[in-house]
């Protein structure tokens, strides 16, 4: 193997190493997502998102930016579409687009309704993880 190859690899080691720890990207909701993720005891967020919707838009950048805190690694954010998936949101009781709910497990541990304020979003998402 050339130098070249092996500082490469050993460059590329260690920037795998090096790299912080990021949460899972935002996954497309389903129920057996959902309940899969709950028989594990997952923590759990499910965003009921509308592409339309003001509020929605004012809620994702902190939302992205739970994927990428190192505090949220094991949290599965699970974005509901709100125009198409009603089933859905009958099931889970959500009645208004911008719904934010947290999940430890299967126990809910806190719902909000339009709220844009990164903390109060932040706190949600926490109170998901162990």
């Amino acid at each position: 193997m050339s130098f070249l190859r092996k500082l490469s690899a050993v460059l590329l080691l260690g920037l795998t190493f090096a790299a912080p720890a990021m949460a899972q990207p935002i996954q497309p909701f389903s129920i057996a997502a959902l309940k899969a993720a709950q028989a594990k005891g997952q923590a759990v967020l499910v965003d009921a998102y509308a592409s339309w919707c003001p509020t929605c838009r004012k809620q994702e950048p902190t939302i992205n930016a739970l994927t990428k805190d190192p505090a949220f690694e094991k949290l599965l954010i699970l974005r509901l579409d709100y125009d198409t998936q009603n089933a859905e949101k009958r099931e889970l009781g959500i009645v208004q687009q911008s719904t934010l709910i947290a999940f430890d497990g299967s126990k809910e541990t806190g719902r909000l309704v339009g709220v844009t304020d990164p903390d109060q979003i932040k706190a949600l998402a926490q109170s998901a993880l162990h």
